[in-house]
């Protein structure tokens, strides 16, 4: 089955409003019909199975094209719109692209050398055109590449993991069973959908027939606040960034009251406990849903059941419905209590592997199994805890030190909205920890001294960071999670 087929579900006419908002909207009608003139003419002027680039920050244009190519049969690799010139270069050659649907906004900065690129006003005139929608094969096969979406490798190059219309089907059942979704819900959406964890709130709200709101500017924290009011939102989801700044920078956030916010997710990287707590002090009625995931795996592998937030505070749940999970050690045995491993994954939502990449899908999928390369533990119950990333592990004078331990220490100190914690080189310790503080304001009486005088109460010495920095400007991506450079400019409120 054609994943978009399945997305849309029954056929039966629904004037209901899919994509709310002043700007954009769409019913799932209308929705549904655009999908199919557009998958028309791409099956007219492209056939099938050929690799068609999306650029575009969220809107319909991006929505339509990306369900669009997928149900002609054709493979959509949607990219970030402020992507590097070098990086996007690589990619279309790559996959060795000759089309693409490109925002007018992202064509007046990007060079190009592809044949075709479909702008807003050309899809306009594509859906004006007296074509019939197509019509997925009723032999369709579910395995069939449905996209590729680029993440950061280990190299400087990114990769490209494959993911079949299988892997897409299986991902949204998994998290619309566990998340309880309905036609009742109504998302705001403030993640971008070239990432997969963005894609997977498309993918549900749309099989569902909830609503989604389109919210581009998190940096305005108030437009967020307004449309999680004004749209009666039941969700919201974030990475650890979007909560750190709702709640240690958005004082109109804390002291205000949402009646319709059901729950909120969190993933895309551990939020310290510190902010869960919080968030459930300031709002105890709405549920909040811990998450972990990878592109890899479509999006989600594991979620913690809200009842045991707080009796398992820090652990990232078990597996989702139909996801198998496991931690294991070197040697590929299940971990004990209390030991460190590797977690692996198994399901259907499992990628197909990485795009022209045999050594790195070797070294990634054993026998059917995902191995992340995420550390975690396990306590006595079976919940998983993860520890850190294999790479993030930092070797201060031969002992291991896992930068998450420190950076929880940290964020605990008020005033102190995010830490991140690095190594630097050291000539007597080899690497020495330096540790960045985020703090609502410079000159707010925190300082080196008392930050050290804090650590030193609450961890051994050698993990002490020895190099302080202190900055009011949080350096995420435009998915929200942290990067080493680049600045985010949140406007509290």
């Amino acid at each position: 089955m054609n994943c978009v087929d399945y997305l849309f579900g029954d056929r039966k006419t629904n004037d209901k409003l899919f994509v709310l908002g002043q700007k954009e909207s769409i019913s799932f009608i209308e929705l549904e019909i655009q999908v199919g003139k557009v998958s028309s003419w791409l099956r007219n002027e492209m056939g099938h199975g050929q690799k068609i680039l999306l650029l575009s920050s969220n809107s319909l244009f991006f929505i339509v094209a990306y369900l669009a190519i997928m149900k002609s049969g054709n493979t959509v690799v949607p990219l970030n719109p402020v992507i590097e010139k070098e990086n996007f270069n690589y990619i279309s050659e790559q996959v060795e692209a000759t089309c693409g649907f490109i925002a007018n906004n992202v064509l007046r900065r990007l060079e190009h050398n592809l044949e075709k690129v479909v702008n807003e006003m050309d899809l306009k005139e594509i859906l004006l055109e007296p074509n019939n929608a197509y019509k997925s094969e009723a032999d369709f096969d579910s395995e069939q590449l449905a996209q590729i979406i680029y993440t950061s490798g280990s190299t400087a190059l990114p990769k490209g993991v494959m993911l079949s219309h299988k892997n897409i089907m299986a991902n949204t059942n998994s998290i619309i069973e566990y998340l309880n979704l309905s036609d009742k819900d109504i998302m705001e959406v403030v993640l971008p959908f070239y990432y997969c964890y963005g894609l997977s709130l498309l993918h549900t709200h749309l099989r569902v027939k909830g609503s989604i709101v389109l919210n581009n500017n998190f940096m305005f924290i108030g437009s967020v606040l307004k449309d999680l009011s004004k749209y009666n939102c039941t969700g919201f989801a974030g990475v650890p960034s979007h909560f750190q700044v709702l709640l240690r920078k958005s004082d109109t956030f804390i002291k205000s009251d949402y009646p319709s916010l059901k729950y909120v997710t969190q993933a895309g990287g551990k939020l310290h406990p510190v902010f869960i707590k919080e968030f459930k002090e300031y709002f105890p009625n709405v549920e909040f849903v811990v998450m972990y995931g990878q592109t890899e795996a479509t999006a989600r592998l594991s979620y913690l059941p809200p009842e045991y937030l707080l009796s398992k505070l820090g652990s990232i749940g078990k597996g989702i419905p139909n996801v198998e999970l496991q931690v294991v050690s070197l040697d590929g045995e299940q971990i004990k209590p209390g030991e460190v491993g590797e977690i692996i994954a198994k399901g259907d939502n499992v990628m197909l592997g990485y795009y022209l990449d045999e050594e790195s899908t070797a070294t990634t999928i054993k026998d059917s199994w995902l191995y992340t390369g995420d550390l975690a533990t396990v306590d006595e119950d079976g919940f998983i805890y993860h520890t850190a990333r294999k790479k993030e592990i930092i070797k201060v004078g031969g002992k291991r030190v896992s930068p998450k331990e420190i950076e929880e220490v940290l964020v605990s100190i008020q005033g102190v909205v995010d830490c991140t914690i690095e190594a630097i080189d050291d000539e007597v310790l080899g690497e020495a920890i330096k540790a960045t503080l985020v703090v609502k304001e410079l000159n707010n009486g925190l300082d080196e001294s008392f930050v050290k005088a804090y650590c030193s109460e609450r961890l051994a010495s050698y993990k002490v960071p020895g190099y302080f920095e202190f900055v009011d400007r949080m350096n995420v991506s435009a998915t929200g999670k942290k990067v080493k450079g680049g600045t985010y400019n949140e406007k509290a409120n």
